[in-house]
């Protein structure tokens, strides 16, 4: 069933995921749709990049657009929505920690089943060990990795999330038994299949949005939000214009408002702003 609006929308912000939503297979924004994220900053409509990545992480794609010399491109959210960053004052806005013994309990949680665990500043990933998983999000995100082997010490004040990478099917298990026993004292999901995610308690993409709307006076109403993922999910259900990819999960498609006629190869996220916001 098609899930598109009947007339053209009226947005003050837009957040935009980036693995398989904004970012196509090869990690790129496509020219249509870097030319229809300048066209909503030009209007005013802020412009905010909001990613599982860290700030150093997303910078490239900030200089991609072009955009953050603007007042509307001057903001993005990181870390699946622990934190804001001002651009232009350059520091964090707004923060959020999961708790110490939270973190203690799941990565020892983690240990028994021979799973590493990692958290992050800006620049660097720390993980508990070397392992494959690590190097592939070093990979991804072009952090740098130093490994921890203190890490229990390490992440006992607090971090603003961490991360279990591993199998798949082990994870599933694991998030299952840390959800039963954590319950809303941490935000628990998959974001990647092999990439288990511990946030802050009532923490997301889709709160820290609404936040920073709240901040900029824009109504919940002219919020609207782009995302394919599970961690996607709050900010797809938090936005009033909540907008799933063609190439999104399921779920994530029944929860939003709007799917995307084209996936993250075609230019989803541009014509879909093209044809319905500018």
């Amino acid at each position: 069933m098609r899930k598109l609006p009947q007339s053209k929308l009226d947005v003050g912000i837009i957040a935009f995921d980036l693995d398989d939503t904004l970012l196509n297979k090869d990690v790129q924004i496509m020219p249509l749709t870097v030319a229809a994220l300048q066209s909503c900053a030009a209007r005013g409509i802020f412009v905010v990049l909001c990613s599982g990545r860290t700030e150093n992480a997303i910078l490239p794609y900030v200089r991609r657009l072009d955009i953050a010399g603007t007042q509307a491109g001057r903001y993005i959210i990181a870390m699946n929505g622990a934190t804001i960053y001002d651009m232009h004052e350059r520091r964090q806005i707004y923060a959020r920690t999961v708790d110490g013994d939270v973190l203690l309990y799941a990565y020892r949680e983690a240990e028994k089943r021979g799973l590493p665990c990692q958290v992050y500043d800006p620049a660097t990933i720390y993980p508990s060990k070397d392992n494959e998983w690590t190097r592939l999000d070093v990979e991804l995100c072009g952090l740098s990795m130093e490994v921890r082997p203190d890490f229990a010490d390490f992440i006992k004040g607090g971090q603003s999330k961490m991360v279990i990478p591993g199998d798949p099917a082990a994870l599933q298990t694991l998030q299952s038994d840390l959800k039963r026993a954590l319950g809303d004292r941490a935000v628990i999901f998959v974001s990647k299949p092999y990439f288990l995610e511990i946030m802050p308690a009532h923490c997301g993409k889709g709160e820290a949005l609404l936040e920073l709307a709240k901040r900029l006076g824009i109504p919940p109403e002219r919020t609207m939000a782009f995302g394919d993922s599970m961690n996607d999910e709050s900010m797809i259900r938090l936005a009033h214009h909540g907008v799933a990819m063609r190439n999104g999960l399921p779920y994530i498609q029944e929860a939003a408002r709007y799917v995307t006629e084209d996936d993250n190869n075609h230019d989803g996220v541009g014509n879909f702003l093209r044809d319905w916001v500018l």
